[in-house]
């Protein structure tokens, strides 16, 4: 997209020029996944060939405020007080640039589908850093748009949204019209059934930290997420990713109690 990065061990992507004016989107170029990263394709095209149908090939997508926020402040961080400079003293620039992320990842999950991928995730990772209003008006019209053109294309691939930290924002993660909202392990798999209805699935949402307990306390706690849960439209995960040092008897313990589950 013409935005160098690099990915820095330690740090995550490292955004070599931050954007920060008109004149920086306009070089943006929007995303031609056949052309940049031809590979991915070829990776699912093989995956989906091993795998067969013993499991799902899942593909994923960054969400256009997530990606901005990483170009606009150069990499990760803390206060985010650069893209919100941006959005609210130049909002037309950032929506310029939030459209050709909305516009380019509709085309990647599409392209992924093509080649292979079965469901596909897409990450807001940093949307829950705005106010309700403000995800309004930068993350969610975005979002429906992502969904929408993808829909039209790929009736029934299944899409999965997910923002760490988005108890405050649930109701309108649903808004977005993807089938899954996956939590994270700060709301409570049962309240977010409740806020979020029964129309619509649920991912998650074990806590990453109980994979230091006791096999007793894992095979607990996913038991107490299954039954908060209910039956069907339940995708039983982690909350967020597994946490470096995790044992790894202990994620297949997890592995081994989720299959054995019976409604």
């Amino acid at each position: 997209m013409n935005i160098p990065f690099n990915i820095v061990k330690g740090k995550g992507p490292v955004i070599f020029d931050p954007l920060g004016s008109a004149a920086d989107v306009d070089k943006v170029r929007e995303f031609n996944p056949e052309e940049s990263v031809p590979y991915v394709g070829e990776a699912l095209t093989i995956l989906r060939r091993e795998v067969d149908n013993e499991a799902a090939v899942l593909g994923f997508v960054g969400a256009p405020f997530t990606l901005a926020s990483y170009v606009v402040e150069g990499g990760s961080s803390k206060n985010f007080t650069k893209i919100k400079r941006l959005a609210f003293s130049q909002p037309k620039v950032l929506h310029s640039l939030l459209q050709k992320f909305a516009t380019s990842m509709a085309n990647y999950i599409q392209y992924q589908a093509d080649n292979g991928a079965q469901v596909v995730q897409i990450f807001d990772s940093w949307a829950t850093e705005l106010s309700p209003v403000d995800f309004e008006e930068f993350s969610l019209p975005y979002l429906k748009q992502i969904v929408d053109s993808v829909k039209q294309t790929h009736p029934d691939l299944p899409l999965i949204l997910y923002a760490s930290g988005s108890g405050g924002l649930l109701e309108r993660l649903a808004l977005t019209g993807v089938d899954v909202v996956s939590l994270d392990w700060t709301v409570d798999m049962a309240e977010g059934r409740k806020r979020l209805g029964h129309d619509i699935a649920v991912q998650g949402n074990v806590d990453p930290g109980v994979l230091f307990g006791s096999k007793e306390f894992i095979t607990n706690r996913i038991n107490d997420t299954v039954r908060k849960a209910g039956k069907g439209k339940h995708v039983l995960n982690l909350g967020h990713g597994i946490k470096v040092g995790t044992p790894e008897e202990n994620v297949a313990h997890f592995f081994e109690v989720a299959k054995a589950i019976r409604y």
